[in-house]
């Protein structure tokens, strides 16, 4: 259940602030709980573990930041220059403590691709977590792993929606490996099911066209702790239905 970072903070990761860091990092870290899947067409469930760090609603060339007078947009997020679809769009930033399987927001077809990296190496994002761990807020001017980091952009094609949507997973710079659990394109996917795995990052975004079929509303509070495939974080809204409580 979705809390704030001071809750997730309090309940979650105090208590394990003693335990030795190779426990954390060779058992903790590497945990997959058992969920209960929820099925919702009204409902894009959150991908990953982690604090929402920014929610907006972009055209593609736009900033979803802007770092020391350079823009982040859409099209560089998903490294598509003929990316040309307003957009709602959700940071998930995935802490060390956070479970690192990813599943699935909104059932559809998946398939998947790896852009070439813009640099040899990644940038850290230690001073992200640091912000979130240690000061309670996220500080976006340490997010120059926007721009830098390799990624894997996830696009699921449903008939209930008005064009593909994406999750885009980025690596951090210890990362180790980005893990499809099934490495077939445009395979069916149910809400809810575990479909990745980032080992030692990092950060996952969720990418939905606006539609002038229906609108999107944000369900959750930035800078809350939410789980994969537990917390809604954007309601589908048809024309007369109105906002559900």
């Amino acid at each position: 259940m979705a809390k704030t970072l001071e809750e997730w903070l309090d309940s979650e990761v105090r208590p394990l602030r003693n335990k030795p860091v190779r426990w954390l990092s060779e058992f903790y870290f590497l945990r997959d709980p058992a969920r209960p899947r929820h099925v919702d067409p009204e409902i894009f469930f959150a991908p990953a573990d982690g604090v929402l760090l920014y929610q907006r609603t972009v055209n593609p060339d736009e900033p979803l930041v802007e770092l020391k007078g350079r823009r982040y947009t859409l099209q560089d997020a998903l490294r598509d220059p003929d990316y040309d679809r307003q957009s709602l769009v959700v940071g998930i930033f995935m802490t060390f403590y956070d479970v690192h399987v990813n599943r699935v927001p909104y059932s559809g077809r998946l398939s998947y691709r790896v852009p070439e990296p813009v640099e040899t190496h990644n940038h850290p994002m230690l001073d992200m977590e640091h912000g979130l761990l240690a000061e309670l807020r996220p500080d976006l001017g340490t997010a120059e792993y926007l721009f830098r980091n390799q990624r894997v952009v996830n696009r699921f094609v449903s008939p209930a929606l008005d064009g593909p949507y994406h999750v885009l997973q980025i690596a951090d710079r210890d990362v180790r490996c980005v893990i499809p659990f099934d490495l077939r394109q445009n395979r069916p996917c149910r809400q809810g099911e575990r479909f990745s795995q980032i080992r030692y990052g990092s950060q996952v975004d969720l990418v939905v066209p606006l539609s002038a079929r229906y609108g999107l509303e944000f369900l959750q509070a930035e800078h809350s702790h939410v789980e994969a495939g537990v917390d809604p974080l954007v309601r589908i809204v048809r024309p007369g239905a109105g906002s559900r409580p």
